[in-house]
């Protein structure tokens, strides 16, 4: 068997990194990044919650987990992710990363 091209090795891996760099661009307000870091565990738990509590408290961890991670994007300036591929459906606009971590377009792209 001949030697794998550098790109068919380990395309899970590389996948995951190109989704942990675009996550870290779009979360660069260090606020925004650390209640992502408190918030995301904190709506994930609401799964191992609904098996061993009653519901409302699965809910309440749901909705607190993603209130934090809204609230770090309102103070960070850009939209939630997982509303972008609706508003981009809708045809509303979007703003995926904060206009002040933006890179400049070049003037043919604007």
């Amino acid at each position: 068997m001949g030697e794998m091209s550098a790109k068919a090795r380990f395309p899970i891996a590389r996948r995951l990194l190109r989704l942990a760099k675009a996550w870290r661009l779009r979360h660069q307000n260090r606020f925004n990044f650390w209640i992502h870091v408190i918030g995301i565990p904190i709506a994930m738990s609401s799964l191992v919650l609904w098996l061993i509590l009653p519901w409302e408290w699965s809910i309440a961890a749901f909705l607190l987990g993603y209130l934090l991670q809204y609230v770090g994007h309102r103070i960070e300036g850009n939209d939630v992710g997982e509303l972008i591929p609706i508003k981009r459906w809708l045809g509303w606009p979007v703003v995926a990363i904060a206009p002040q971590y933006s890179l400049p377009q070049p003037p043919e792209l604007r």
